[in-house]
């Protein structure tokens, strides 16, 4: 996975460095990054490279640094690695959603103790360098979603698809059809061994970001995308036209104070906000096409 680094530098009196380490975290999510370290006098921040934009993420670093505090950065690449492989060695814990559906590390589970049907729906997830596990807020706000759904027969578009797991459950949930992208290759190859695993033969997955849509002719019964707030917004009209005339649009990745955004934006694309839930701070809204 390649990514960049950007070494922030803040200028402030002693006592509002942390206060600013935060909000300067903070602005840096919502323009992509996922990953920080402290330094003595700042951040060290990574950002995938297709994700980096600079308009972006200095318009939220004004948005977000208090009054006293100044921030300069210089961005480097970072050599390609697997940023997760100490985590994937480790492995994880079996993670319930509901009642009805675990989660397992299929690095370090023996998937054939669970032959025959006792009600429970187990997925097996090996990841690798790919985001959805299940041990995120954001991933199981929308896992909960679907298994309130009715899947039957439906068509499922899976948005910055990760490791698959979203799709995965759709289709064991009665999904005709699932189609997944995402613009990161170890993940969309991670996507596809998962379904293989979990003997899913319905999810196709593609390389790319929102455009690859361009080439998809076919609309969706359910969109789904657990990605950072600005993607959502810039991707929505995207999500809108690959929407049945009924469909609807499963969206996570945001904080609940980023919900006003979000229905903004697809109102102006003709979607109205159904409903949010949230876990801790981060939400996952519900949209339907109007």
């Amino acid at each position: 996975m390649k990514y960049f680094v950007a070494n922030f530098k803040i200028e402030c009196e002693a006592e509002l460095m942390q206060p600013a380490r935060e909000l300067l975290s903070a602005a840096a999510c919502e323009a992509g990054f996922e990953a920080f370290e402290d330094t003595d006098d700042g951040l060290l921040g990574y950002v995938q490279r297709p994700l980096y934009n600079k308009e972006t993420l200095d318009d939220a670093i004004a948005d977000y640094m208090p009054e006293g505090a100044t921030v300069a950065y210089d961005i480097a690449e970072v050599p390609d690695q697997d940023w997760n492989q100490g985590w994937e060695d480790e492995g994880f814990e079996p993670i319930g959603v509901g009642d009805h559906l675990i989660i397992y590390d299929a690095k370090h589970t023996d998937m054939n103790m669970f032959a025959g049907n006792d009600g429970v729906m187990r997925i097996f997830i090996e990841a690798r360098n790919a985001f959805g596990t299940g041990t995120h807020q954001t991933t199981r706000m929308i896992l909960r979603r679907l298994l309130g759904m009715n899947l039957n027969g439906k068509k499922v578009l899976d948005c910055g698809c990760g490791t698959g797991i979203l799709g995965i459950v759709a289709s064991r949930l009665g999904a005709d059809r699932v189609l997944g992208y995402d613009i990161d290759e170890w993940s969309s190859e991670n996507a596809k061994h998962n379904a293989s695993i979990n003997g899913v033969g319905n999810l196709d997955v593609m390389l790319g970001d929102a455009s690859v849509l361009d080439g998809v002719d076919e609309k969706f019964d359910v969109v789904i995308a657990n990605i950072n707030r600005n993607i959502l917004i810039n991707d929505m009209p995207a999500f809108k036209r690959h929407m049945k005339k009924d469909g609807c649009l499963i969206l996570s990745g945001f904080y609940e104070s980023d919900v006003p955004m979000l229905e903004k934006a697809a109102m102006d694309n003709a979607m109205s906000l159904k409903n949010a839930v949230t876990d801790e701070e981060w939400a996952c809204a519900l949209f339907e096409a109007n």
